[in-house]
């Protein structure tokens, strides 16, 4: 039987924009209205865990509104043929709703909340989560989400991933938010990595021999891009 070849890919805040979500930062720094610096580090959640609560709120909200986009689905699609990783800087479940089971979450996950006494304590939520809501130690839950300023605990799991690909894809990021902007350098030197983005995206790995950009939306360029790789191997 011939191997499966493995799939990696890396996606950030462009591939949900395509279902209408906003992305984390606009060109005027802005996300939703909002400072990054009072929602979303961890000097914000204790000075006003009520505007932080209810911030993460609003867009577990959106998130409901809004539905997979032609790119999420054509991703699930290549699980028939290939063997896929999803390394996401995005919190929404988007990728999942539309089929993808492999899904690393580096920044965490909206749908999710931990418990501020024992970070050991995740759990998932449908609704909003308020001031007084406790983990059953008596911890007050907060977002599963990783706050600037915070580690990212998955960065070595994501390392491994990317590590064994033997493609890699490149969608919605601009490779700019450190430190997942470097996962690319881990490439394999034998990798493909297709690069789909309206703008230039420079990919961090000069030992990659080729580096294939497709210059279109992920809604638009990821559904071709399936289709082609689905093709080469029948």
């Amino acid at each position: 039987m011939t191997k499966r070849r493995r799939v990696v890919m890396l996606t950030g805040a462009g591939v949900s924009a395509d279902s209408g979500l906003e992305t984390f930062r606009s060109s005027s720094g802005l996300w939703a209205n909002h400072r990054i610096e009072d929602v979303c580090t961890p000097e914000a959640l204790m000075r006003d865990p009520a505007s932080v609560l209810d911030f993460y709120n609003a867009r577990r909200r959106q998130l409901k509104e809004v539905e997979p986009n032609a790119g999420h689905y054509a991703v699930a699609k290549l699980e028939d043929f290939f063997d896929v990783d999803i390394i996401t800087q995005n919190v929404d479940n988007l990728h999942e709703r539309a089929g993808s089971s492999s899904v690393l979450h580096l920044h965490g996950e909206l749908i999710k909340c931990r418990s501020i006494k024992d970070p050991s304590y995740i759990c998932e939520i449908s609704g909003d989560v308020h001031v007084g809501d406790l983990c059953p130690g008596g911890g007050q839950l907060r977002p599963h989400i990783v706050f600037f300023g915070e580690e990212v605990p998955l960065m070595s799991e994501a390392i491994d991933i990317i590590s064994g690909a033997d493609i890699v894809i490149v969608a919605g990021t601009s490779l700019a938010v450190y430190p997942a902007a470097g996962l690319t350098a881990y490439s394999p030197k034998g990798a493909t990595i297709y690069v789909i983005d309206p703008s230039g995206v420079e990919v961090q790995n000069r030992e990659v021999e080729r580096v294939v950009y497709i210059r279109k939306r992920f809604a638009e360029g990821m559904p071709e891009l399936a289709n082609e790789l689905i093709e080469s191997i029948r």
